[in-house]
C-alpha cells in the first residue's frame, strides 16, 4: 500500500502527514507547533536534523535538512565554490552554508498554491531526497574542508557515488 493511500481526506494538514511519516519510519521527532515539526533522520555519514514548516501565507511546505559543520576559515572560499558545483547538480532543492549557526543546510520548498494538498508520497520523497543529497555530497564537503582538496576533485567523489557500486 502506498503511503498516500492512508489519507483519503483532502484537507489533512501537511505537518500532520509529516508526523505520521515520522512515526511510520520510527524517526525521533518533536511537533514544535501546529505548523512545524523537527526530526532526526539517521544517515550513513550523519544524523540529519530535518525541520518542516507550513506557511499559510504563501502555501508552501518548507524543509530544511541540516548538520553541524565548522570548516577552517582558510577553506571557506573553496567550500562556497563546492556549494556552487553541488547546486548545479541538484534540480530539487539547494545547499547553503549558514556560517553564523555553523550549519550545512539543504533547503526545499513544496509550493501548494490554490489549495492543493501534499500527498504522503510527495513529502516522503522530499525528505528522502534531502537525506540522499546530503549523503551524496558529505564526502566531497569533507574532502574540501578537511582534506584540502580542490572542489573539482572532491566533486568526482560525489559524481562517482551517484552512478552506483559494482
Amino acid at each position: 500500500m502506498a503511503l498516500s493511500e492512508q489519507y483519503l481526506e483532502e484537507d489533512i494538514h501537511p505537518i500532520d502527514i509529516v508526523e505520521h511519516l515520522a512515526e511510520h519510519h520510527d524517526w525521533d521527532f518533536d511537533r514544535i507547533g501546529d505548523d512545524q515539526i523537527a526530526m532526526a533522520v539517521e544517515g550513513q555519514w550523519r544524523t540529519y536534523s530535518i525541520t518542516l514548516a507550513w506557511s499559510n501565507y504563501d502555501e508552501t511546505l518548507r524543509m530544511v535538512c541540516s548538520f553541524e559543520m565548522e570548516p577552517p576559515t582558510e577553506r571557506e572560499m573553496q567550500l562556497y565554490e563546492l556549494l556552487n558545483k553541488m547546486n548545479d547538480q541538484c534540480w530539487a532543492g539547494a545547499f547553503t552554508y549558514w556560517a553564523n549557526q555553523k550549519l550545512m543546510v539543504y533547503r526545499y520548498g513544496l509550493v501548494l498554491a490554490g489549495g492543493q494538498t501534499a500527498s504522503a508520497d510527495q513529502i516522503n520523497t522530499m525528505i528522502t531526497a534531502a537525506v540522499m543529497s546530503a549523503e551524496r555530497y558529505y564526502p566531497a564537503i569533507q574532502l574540501v574542508t578537511w582534506g584540502n582538496r580542490e572542489p573539482e576533485e572532491a566533486m568526482q567523489v560525489a559524481i562517482a557515488e551517484a552512478y552506483g557500486r559494482a
